[in-house]
């Protein structure tokens, strides 16, 4: 029970982070918002199928998905952060 809950803010808060970052770029138009924004909005993802792995499939390993979809998820921030000045 305790550990859906914490799922649950772990992805409403990455979720939350993401939706503040997109209304920040949009307002700025300062593009290294925009990397964090598609990064959060990948580790948004990565919480959801953390959710489905340890929640809804227990008995299916979707580790690497989980670890693809972070991996995934940090390459346009880190892109960002090497080429934005």
């Amino acid at each position: 029970m305790i550990q859906t809950i914490i799922y649950g803010l772990c992805g409403l808060t990455s979720l939350l982070s993401a939706v503040l970052l997109w209304r920040g770029y949009r307002a700025s138009r300062y593009r290294l918002l925009m990397w964090s924004a598609l990064c959060f909005t990948g580790l948004t993802l990565s919480n959801v199928a953390l959710m489905m792995d340890k929640l809804f499939f227990p008995n299916v390993d979707l580790l690497p998905l989980r670890l693809g979809s972070g991996l995934v998820a940090l390459l346009p921030l880190l892109y960002g952060l090497i080429t934005d000045e």
